[in-house]
């Protein structure tokens, strides 16, 4: 392991690796004054026979995609380091970024991982038990192919370390907020780079005002931002709480427990399973997850139907909540693959949303356009494509000073 005194090597090229419960996305840069995505790609259905990896070559368009016969995300690889040999003459690497779903209050900010923070990753394996043994077994089976590559860990949680003590507290026993069961929020990285895009908008000062942020994707949340700072997030303890989404419950009667315990014999790992694999969309449609499946058949199925007027209803009451905790609103962002590609959704959240100040024009909508505010209207909506792969290129370069060294080189 790479200790964070040694991690000067920057020429070559940085990978970035973000592992889902079953997936697992990718992308290289070149490495310059900022990063320059080369190539980016996906392995999907992890441990699935039917698992696939795609790769995409950004100045071709090219894409190439292969079975993979992985158990895990590490597993996959020998594949994709096969597979980007073969597609490119450099494939020597200066370092790797990791999102990390959970930091606790132990990591705040994107570290270079140390033998010291696996232990205590280790640790905190029964607070993200969906997502971080495959973001240690990554880092691990790089550690062992590459042990003098600097590795980085950019934490899910960060963007959320302000958050209002009042906005933190869970209302359950006090102790066990010494063992650190509160609120955490996630989705950061992906809050953190929309933020970075409203600075660069052509009103900058958008990201000082009242801002919603709104992730809408198989994963959803919400966060609500004043002064660049969060101060609340709908996701909880665990990525599972808040909004509904594709296959994750969010918020539920916690009596739920008890009662299917007492009624199904379920246990507590069953009743996991279920609020996090078999509910949400998938749960309340039957049928589908997707959210562009079920706008298509909803016309048909109730139960596809209901799954999106669900959806759109909760996200409303989030806006709304969001909306007094920050005593107004001046923009509204979505983001996510639901946010960023289904108009219909965003209309349907919106309306009923005009005393708030929140009025869409059709036409920009339908078009998903950066700016779809209607010009009556006091708040700003925007459609910003969200990049977590960029976010955690763009961290990497942060703690190692890679643009900072290569800018002084040919000064």
């Amino acid at each position: 392991m790479t200790d964070a005194a040694d991690a000067s090597r920057t020429d070559g090229l940085l990978l970035t690796l973000n592992a889902g419960s079953s997936s697992l996305k990718f992308a290289l840069f070149a490495e310059g004054a900022s990063p320059v995505r080369i190539m980016a790609g996906e392995v999907d259905r992890v441990g699935s026979e039917h698992a696939t990896l795609t790769l995409r070559e950004i100045a071709s368009g090219q894409t190439r995609t292969i079975s993979v016969s992985s158990a895990s995300q590490a597993a996959c690889l020998d594949k994709l380091f096969e597979l980007l040999a073969e597609v490119t003459a450099e494939t020597r690497l200066a370092a790797v970024g990791h999102r990390v779903v959970h930091g606790l209050d132990r990591y705040n900010e994107p570290q270079i991982v140390t033998s010291e923070m696996i232990d205590n990753l280790q640790r905190m394996v029964p607070s993200a038990p969906e997502h971080l043994p495959a973001e240690i077994e990554l880092i691990a089976a790089l550690d062992e192919r590459f042990p003098d590559l600097p590795q980085i860990a950019c934490f899910d949680t960060a963007f959320h370390r302000d958050l209002p003590r009042v906005a933190r507290l869970l209302p359950i026993p006090r102790r066990y907020e010494t063992q650190g069961v509160r609120r955490y929020g996630f989705h950061g990285l992906s809050y953190e780079f929309l933020m970075e895009e409203l600075e660069r908008s052509s009103d900058p000062t958008a990201a000082t005002g009242r801002i919603i942020l709104a992730h809408l994707g198989h994963g959803a949340s919400l966060a609500a931002v004043r002064d660049g700072k969060s101060i609340d997030t709908s996701m909880g303890f665990t990525p599972a709480a808040g909004l509904v989404m594709g296959t994750r419950s969010g918020d539920l009667d916690p009596s739920l427990v008890s009662f299917l315990a007492r009624t199904e014999q379920m246990t507590a790992a069953r009743f996991d399973q279920m609020v996090n694999h078999e509910s949400g969309l998938l749960g309340v449609s039957g049928t589908s997850s997707d959210m562009q499946d079920l706008l298509m058949r909803e016309e048909k199925e109730i139960n596809a139907a209901e799954a999106v007027a669900l959806f759109c209803y909760q996200t409303k009451k989030w806006i709304g909540s969001f909306a007094a905790a920050l005593g107004g609103l001046d923009t509204l962002v979505f983001a996510g693959g639901i946010g960023e590609n289904a108009p219909a959704v965003r209309a349907r959240i919106c309306d009923g949303l005009e005393f708030l100040g929140i009025e869409l024009d059709e036409i920009r909508n339908d078009a998903n356009e950066p700016l779809i505010s209607a010009r009556a209207g006091r708040v700003a909506v925007r459609v910003i494509r969200t990049d977590e792969e960029l976010m955690i290129a763009r961290s990497v370069y942060r703690v190692l000073n890679l643009g900072t060294k290569r800018k002084r080189s040919r000064s």
